[in-house]
């Protein structure tokens, strides 16, 4: 077993905590969210499912890959070189680049019900634009929502003026400060899977209603009749029907997760490993309801670089060519397996959960965070990064996952051990994994 050192990479976090509110861009990737004081937090180069911290350890990611960004590894020779490529082309000039209309072309043949595209750079703003366009088209202010989607106003504005609306149904912990006070009241929050909460919101607000937001899935397909039902209750009130397909969308299959469970919306928000990591976000739908994008005020400078949509057009071609949502499903179902089996053989109680290309697990010990950081920790020692969670890479291999499981083994003993003579956190050598949040849908 080789001894966890990363003490440039926790100097690093000291450095950035003084310097960074909050000490980095997103929350998912918080160290104190894994293994505090013993999580690297930062890296200096990536290649493939391999990350190199800033001591230069190098580990198998076995983890929450770019949370989901780099579906097809890091650093791919295929999508770079294009990105490359058109660098030295140029990146941005006086004029547009027709990549974004070869994109806008691609993604309306995989998509056939849609007809136009608008593009951001991340998916909380794509979220933001799919928002305004529906409240452009209807003249309404309110939104029913279900799942994650961001941290812009009109979102967090479901916890102003509430004890934790979010928390209750979907995300603790999200505070609203500094969102205005006046749009309580405009979020209106209904669980997945529960048609009658968000029939009871249509009955009460449908004639507000701008849209009715949800992910198309997230942790397990729907229940039968479920989206049916949200798309006859959007109809009723005239509110568009918007699936954030951020998370989903490439999982299943080359587009959006709801080609596989055959219901069509009236827009689609792309992002994340829509360019394997490269900014960028797309928005998607009928010609009748994105053209009144036109009526309101939408633009931004860096939506016209040429790499975004460059990296999308190459991620795509790539995805579909190579069949990555089959070899995705392969190894996140022989990750399941072996969590299930490894667990049982030492009577260690876990839970597990999620699609096979984005799954978790949680510990139902006595202290759970405790052994979500003792977990993390020893699989470092072992040379993985690991969490309780695992986005799948086209870039993973059977050897990966072979290695890891045998490696998974070997701490679920331990873990098992320690927990059941209660010495789990005298074995950490930082702090316990805090909660933050989690999306449940």
């Amino acid at each position: 077993m080789i001894a966890t050192e990363t003490t440039a990479s926790l100097a690093m976090q000291e450095k950035a905590r003084k310097r960074i509110p909050g000490m980095t861009q997103l929350l998912s990737k918080r160290p104190e969210l894994f293994a505090p004081g013993v999580w690297p937090g930062y890296f200096s180069r990536a290649k493939g499912a391999e990350i190199w911290d800033l001591d230069n350890r190098r580990y198998i990611d076995m983890s929450i890959s770019g949370i989901g960004a780099n579906i097809l590894g890091y650093a791919d020779e295929d999508i770079d070189g294009a990105v490359h490529k058109a660098i030295n082309a140029g990146t941005s000039s006086s004029l547009n680049c027709a990549e974004e209309v070869e994109l806008a072309e691609l993604l309306c043949e995989i998509h056939p019900w849609a007809d136009s595209v608008r593009y951001a750079r991340t998916g909380g703003e794509a979220m933001a634009v799919a928002v305004r366009i529906a409240r452009a088209l209807t003249g309404r202010d309110k939104i029913a929502f279900c799942g994650y989607h961001g941290w812009h106003d009109w979102y967090l504005a479901a916890n102003v003026g509430t004890e934790n609306a979010l928390g209750e149904h979907l995300l603790p912990g999200l505070n609203p400060r500094g969102v205005p006070r006046s749009l309580a009241g405009t979020a209106l929050p209904f669980r997945y899977d529960h048609l009658e909460e968000l029939e009871e919101i249509v009955s009460r607000e449908g004639s507000q209603l701008a849209a009715i937001v949800m992910e198309p899935l997230r942790d397990h397909h729907p229940a039968e009749g479920f989206l049916e039902g949200v798309r006859r209750l959007a109809d009723s009130c005239g509110a568009v029907l918007v699936f954030d397909e951020i998370t989903a969308a490439f999982r299943l299959n080359s587009g959006g997760a709801h080609l596989q469970l055959g219901l069509n919306p009236d827009m689609a928000v792309f992002s994340k490993a829509l360019g394997n990591g490269y900014p960028i976000a797309a928005i998607i739908g009928r010609a009748e309801v994105m053209d009144a994008a036109s009526t309101t005020f939408i633009s931004s400078t860096n939506w016209t670089e040429r790499i975004g949509p460059t990296a999308a057009l190459a991620t795509i071609r790539k995805h579909r060519k190579l069949g990555v949502a089959d070899h995705l499903d392969k190894i996140g179902r022989a990750v399941q397996n072996g969590w299930r089996k490894n667990a049982a053989c030492h009577n260690l109680p876990i839970e597990i959960g999620g699609i096979f290309p984005l799954s978790h697990f949680a510990f139902l010990t006595e202290e759970p965070l405790v052994d979500r950081a003792l977990f993390v920790q020893l699989m470092m020692d072992r040379n993985f990064l690991a969490s309780t969670d695992f986005y799948a890479m086209y870039a993973h291999k059977e050897t990966h996952v072979e290695s890891y499981l045998e490696a998974c083994d070997q701490v679920f003993s331990e873990i098992a051990a320690l927990s059941q003579s209660g010495q789990s956190r005298s074995a950490l050598k930082g702090e316990p994994a805090q909660c933050g949040f989690k999306r449940l849908t």
